[in-house]
């Protein structure tokens, strides 16, 4: 019997959790690869792992699926800028790199598959030939939509009624029966007004349709955007799965069309359980590409460094907002250098000829039970990580004023390591005892060191000097750049 409970979206309600079969199959929207990825993204994907690793710890098997949206007009839009690429596939392509970078940058485990848009468009057109068939869609100019008004559970997941609805794809009016009917298939390719709305001012206009099509039973054209999703989630877990992982900001309409047209089609619940995660915002908005205000993974890995990054995440509910600012960052900063200095500290006095087999701390030992035990009841609470967080840095106290001692409890002290390991590493993925946090900070500082260098011999004209110092760092897997505001650099 397990004792997790989890908050779900479409009932309102924090229910027991139970799977339908012995495997959890957890579906995590993923990210349309059109810019690198942002703080915001990390924060789904953050605790989207660790209710991931706390299944696992708690003994389910876990399939876990996440897509990278590879087919989209905002994709297209960036075709031709700087290096990107010169076609929709090369820069979804040089982005979808990108991004695996950022994720095993974050220590997040790996999912069972990612699947890609492009890669599935077989399984899409079938999906949307059985909507049809059934008389939940129709063709109309060679697009096919689907029709809300034929799915009676129609906006169940946002709590809203069909007649309430605004208009969904606005330049599609002419052809739909009702407003808020969705594209299921687009004829054609991506026009140069939706191209325009997403590219740069400062590059030229793309002429004609752009960007991948297909053939299908009704045009040579591109999938809608929802669709894709629950072809992607069943063709590599089930038709139904236990539990659906997003941004709140899909609930709609993506997540909604997501629960009607599967349901339409197969006739079985889509998604048990739906998990939405709480915006991360700046200054009150939401952290987004398309408003600017938005700090880049990789960056913030240079900066920050993964566990503190993961520490900040792991600082609130996931359901729940989270504020990015300077003095949230010092916080996590802290927080993470008290857990990972108390647990060298363990471990140095565990290893250390002051460690006897006779010496026994019961308020350590206590300590040990209890911080397990307050853990365990936190995350079994919805994926509570702050007050789980909050379990170990508890710890970190009793084993502090143990520490205070001049002989050391050795199994107490073991027993209190192997919770740091078992809970902050393995459920938390936090890299307690790894040196290379302080190794990325040094290698940081040497490349800094040689970039001054190089600008230097740049200015004196010594440009063969200079370029050989930038093929020295490439080779060592460091990307350098040149940018007006100067030299920029990405470690490996």
């Amino acid at each position: 019997m397990h004792d997790l409970s989890v908050t779900n979206t479409l009932t309102g309600e924090q229910e027991p959790f139970e799977p339908v079969g012995d495997e959890v199959l957890l579906y995590v929207c993923g990210l349309t690869v059109s810019d690198d990825a942002h703080l915001g993204h990390a924060r789904v994907w953050t605790h989207a792992d660790v209710m991931h690793r706390w299944l696992e710890h708690e003994g389910f098997s876990v399939r876990h699926v996440e897509n990278f949206t590879d087919v989209n007009e905002k994709i297209v839009a960036r075709v031709g800028e700087d290096d990107l690429g010169d076609s929709e596939s090369a820069v979804a392509r040089g982005f979808t790199a990108s991004v695996i970078d950022d994720m095993r940058g974050l220590n997040l485990e790996r999912a069972a598959v990612y699947p890609r848009v492009s890669e599935h468009v077989p399984e899409i057109i079938d999906l949307v030939a059985s909507l049809v068939e059934k008389g939940y869609a129709y063709e109309a100019n060679g697009s096919v939509y689907f029709d809300v008004t034929t799915f009676d559970d129609y906006g169940k997941l946002s709590n809203q009624q069909v007649d309430e609805l605004e208009a969904q794809g606005v330049a599609e009016q002419g052809e739909k029966r009702h407003p808020a009917d969705f594209a299921l298939w687009k004829a054609g390719g991506v026009t140069p007004d939706e191209v325009a709305a997403h590219r740069s001012e400062d590059l030229p206009p793309l002429e004609g349709e752009q960007g991948q099509t297909w053939a299908s039973p009704w045009s040579e054209g591109r999938p809608g955007w929802h669709i894709e999703c629950s072809a992607m989630s069943m063709t590599h877990l089930d038709s139904t799965i236990d539990i659906h992982v997003g941004g709140h900001d899909l609930v709609f309409p993506h997540h909604e069309n997501e629960i009607a047209q599967s349901e339409a089609a197969t006739g079985q619940e889509f998604a048990r359980y739906w998990l939405h995660t709480g915006l991360l915002e700046t200054e009150g908005e939401k952290m987004s590409s398309s408003l600017g205000n938005y700090f880049y993974v990789a960056d913030a890995l240079e900066r920050w460094g993964v566990n503190v990054l993961r520490t900040f995440y792991l600082g609130t509910q996931y359901g729940t907002k989270q504020t990015f600012s300077e003095a949230a960052m010092r916080e996590a900063e802290e927080r993470w250098e008290r857990l990972e200095r108390t647990y060298e500290d363990a471990v140095a006095a565990c290893d250390s000829v002051d460690a006897r087999t006779k010496v026994e701390d019961d308020a350590l030992r206590t300590a040990v039970d209890t911080a397990r035990g307050d853990f365990r009841a936190a995350m079994n609470d919805d994926f509570n990580v702050r007050e789980a967080m909050a379990a170990l840095l508890e710890l970190t106290r009793a084993v502090n004023n143990h520490l205070s001692s001049e002989e050391y409890d050795y199994r107490g002290l073991k027993a209190a390591i192997e919770a740091f390991e078992d809970l902050g590493g393995d459920v938390f993925g936090l890299q307690l005892g790894a040196s290379d946090e302080s190794d990325v900070g040094l290698a940081a500082d040497l490349v800094e060191l040689v970039l001054q260098v190089r600008a230097e011999e740049r200015e004196a004209g010594n440009y063969d000097r200079a370029d050989a110092l930038r093929d020295e760092l490439e080779a060592l897997g460091v990307e350098v750049g040149d940018s007006p505001e100067g030299p920029t650099y990405r470690l490996p």
